[in-house]
C-alpha cells in the first residue's frame, strides 16, 4: 500500500505543477502567474523551479529523511515542482508528469529503504546512534510559540510565556498520570507545554486589532478571478489533499522536521499538535499567496499533515483529509477578511515560521552533535562543528537546520572508512 500511495501522492503533484494548478515551493508560487500569463517561457520557468528547490531536496528534505527514516514532504513536494515544470505542456506533459512523479515518489521510498539497509550492513553499524538526531527535537519543540510571543510582543511577554510552559510540563510530568474510571490517563509533558503556549500565543495575537487609520483592501475582490480558478480545481485539490493525509497515517511522510521526528518516536499526539501549529503558521501565506496569484500549494495550508497524524485508519484520513483540503478552498474570502480583522494572526504566521526554524536550527545541531559523539566522541564533535563553521563559508551553504543530520551521517560514513583503512578502531564496551 506504501508504494500505491506515495506513486499516486508524486504523480498527481507533478501533474498540478505541470497544469500550474499548485506548487508545494512557496518562492515559486509568486512567479507562477508569469508564466501561465505568457510572461516567462517554458525554460525559464523550469530553471527557476530547479534553482528554488534541488538544493532543499538534495540538502534538506534527504537527509533529513534518511536521519529520521520517515520521508519529509520537501522531498517529495519539491521534486514533483521540477518535474512537473520541466515536463512540455499539453496531456502529452501531463502523461510524462504522471509517469515520471510516480517513479520519483516510489523511488524515494525504495531508495530510503535501501540507504538504511546499507547502512545497516556497514562494519560500524551506525543506525543506532543517528537516532539520536531526534532527541533534542523531541524536547524543545514546546519552545517556539514562546519564541513567537518575544519576536512580537517583546522579551518580557516571551519570557513569561516560557516560564507558563516550563511550568505546565513540569505539572504534567510528575501529576499527569491518574485514573479516570477503569481508564489510565497518560498525559504527555511537552505536549501540554506545547498546547500552554500555543493558547498564550493566540491570546496575544488576537488582542492586536487592526489601526483604523489604515486602508482596507479586499483582495479576494481585486483576484476574483484567480479564487474562481483554485475553486474550479476543488476537486483534484481536495484528492491531493486527501492523499497526503493518508500518507501520513501511514508514517511514510510527515510535514516538518518537528513532527517526522515526534512521528519516529511513536508520538503521533504531539506530532499532530506540532503540525496544527504549523498550519496556523501557514495560513496567511498560504491564503495570501493563493489568492493573489490563483495557483495553490499541494498540501493547502497544511493541515492535511494534522488529520494524518491524529486519524489512524488510512481510508478515513484519506476521506477527512479531502475534506479538509475543501473547506479551506471553500473558506478563503472568509479566512482573508478575517486576517484583515485579526492583523496580529498576520504576524504571528510569519513568526511562527521563522520561530519553529530557529528552534529547529539549534535542535538539530545539537542532535547531531549528541548522534556524532555517540557514534565516534571526540571525533564526531570534530566532523560536525567543521561542517558547521565551513558551511558559513561555502558559496552555496546547505540550509542550517540540515546541517545536524547531515553532520551526524557524514561522521558514520567517514568512521566506516577510516575503519577499513585502518584508521579507526571500533571501542571496546567495558
Amino acid at each position: 500500500m506504501n508504494y500505491v500511495v506515495i506513486a499516486l501522492l508524486g504523480a498527481l503533484a507533478a501533474v498540478l505543477a505541470n497544469v500550474g494548478v499548485a506548487v508545494f515551493n512557496d518562492g515559486l508560487r509568486p512567479i507562477m502567474p508569469e508564466y501561465l500569463e505568457g510572461r516567462m517561457d517554458k525554460k525559464a520557468i523550469a530553471a527557476t523551479s530547479f534553482a528554488m528547490g534541488f538544493g532543499l531536496v538534495i540538502g534538506f528534505g534527504i537527509p533529513v529523511s534518511v536521519a529520521a527514516s520517515i520521508i519529509l514532504i520537501h522531498s517529495v513536494l519539491l521534486g514533483t515542482d521540477i518535474i512537473g515544470t520541466w515536463a512540455p505542456k499539453g496531456k502529452v506533459g501531463m502523461a510524462i508528469s504522471a509517469g515520471v512523479g510516480a517513479l520519483y515518489g516510489i523511488g524515494l521510498v525504495a531508495g530510503l529503504q535501501f540507504v538504511v539497509d546499507l547502512f545497516a550492513k556497514l562494519p560500524v553499524n551506525f543506525l543506532g546512534s543517528l537516532g539520536q538526531v531526534s532527541t533534542p527535537v523531541t524536547a524543545a519543540f514546546a519552545i517556539f510559540p514562546a519564541l513567537v510571543v518575544a519576536y512580537q510582543f517583546g522579551y518580557k511577554h516571551g519570557l513569561i510565556t516560557f516560564g507558563v510552559s516550563f511550568l505546565v510540563r513540569q505539572i504534567v510530568t510528575y501529576y499527569g498520570k491518574f485514573n479516570l474510571g477503569t481508564a489510565k490517563i497518560a498525559l504527555n509533558a511537552e505536549g501540554m507545554a506545547l498546547l500552554a503556549g500555543m493558547i498564550i500565543m493566540l491570546i496575544y495575537a488576537m488582542r492586536e486589532k487592526q489601526d483604523k487609520n489604515d486602508v482596507s483592501v479586499d483582495l479576494t475582490s481585486i483576484f476574483a478571478d484567480r479564487v474562481k480558478k483554485i475553486k474550479k480545481n476543488l476537486p483534484v485539490l481536495a484528492v491531493m489533499g486527501g492523499l497526503i493525509s493518508m500518507a501520513t497515517s501511514l508514517t511514510i511522510v510527515a510535514g516538518d522536521p518537528i513532527s517526522l521526528n515526534l512521528m519516529k518516536e511513536g508520538q503521533l499526539v504531539e506530532g499532530g499538535l506540532a503540525a496544527l501549529a504549523r498550519a496556523i503558521g501557514f495560513v496567511p501565506l498560504v491564503a495570501t499567496t493563493a489568492i493573489t496569484t490563483g495557483v495553490y500549494a499541494p498540501a493547502g495550508m497544511t493541515f492535511v499533515f494534522v488529520v494524518g497524524f491524529f486519524v489512524k485508519n488510512p481510508f478515513l484520513a484519506l476521506v477527512l483529509g479531502a475534506v479538509v483540503m475543501a473547506v479551506e478552498i471553500l473558506l478563503l474570502e472568509v479566512i482573508a477578511k478575517g486576517l484583515d480583522k485579526f492583523p496580529g494572526i498576520r504576524k504571528a504566521g510569519d513568526n511562527i515560521r521563522t520561530a519553529m526554524t530557529k528552534v529547529l536550527e539549534v535542535a538539530l545541531l545539537l542532535g547531531g552533535l549528541l548522534s556524532a559523539y555517540t557514534m565516534a566522541q571526540a571525533m564526531g564533535l570534530f566532523i560536525v562543528i567543521g561542517i558547521y563553521v565551513l558551511n558559513k563559508t561555502s558559496k552555496k551553504p546547505i540550509v542550517e537546520m540540515a546541517i545536524g543530520p547531515v553532520g551526524a551521517i557524514a561522521t558514520g560514513i567517514i568512521m566506516n572508512i577510516l575503519y577499513l583503512i585502518g584508521l579507526y578502531q571500533i571501542p571496546v564496551v567495558k
